[in-house]
């Protein structure tokens, strides 16, 4: 079952991201896709985010985060793309 290369990507999320359950969003979203890497609050508001994972599935990761948590709001989303990491498991809530 192939779903594309293997891709890293780092976004940061602002908007209504904070104190709203974004990150426990996104680590059952990573969860459920399968895809390993980390998400944190920002001291500046927004929340941040690695994710690795075949690129279909990254995508899907992607279009969760753009929607956000219901008791929030997404008002931008940029992201960059990095070098994938050899033996990167799991999904973790960094504080």
């Amino acid at each position: 079952m192939s779903e594309g290369k293997l891709v890293r990507i780092r976004a940061v999320v602002t908007g209504r991201v904070q104190g709203v359950g974004f990150r426990y969003f996104a680590r059952h979203a990573a969860l459920a896709l399968k895809v390993s890497g980390w998400v944190m609050n920002r001291p500046d508001g927004g929340v941040e985010f690695e994710v690795q994972g075949p690129e279909l599935t990254i995508g899907a990761f992607r279009d969760a985060m753009r929607q956000g948590p219901q008791a929030g709001y997404v008002d931008s989303y940029q992201e960059e793309p990095l070098p994938a990491l050899a033996g990167d498991k799991g999904f973790v809530i960094r504080h």
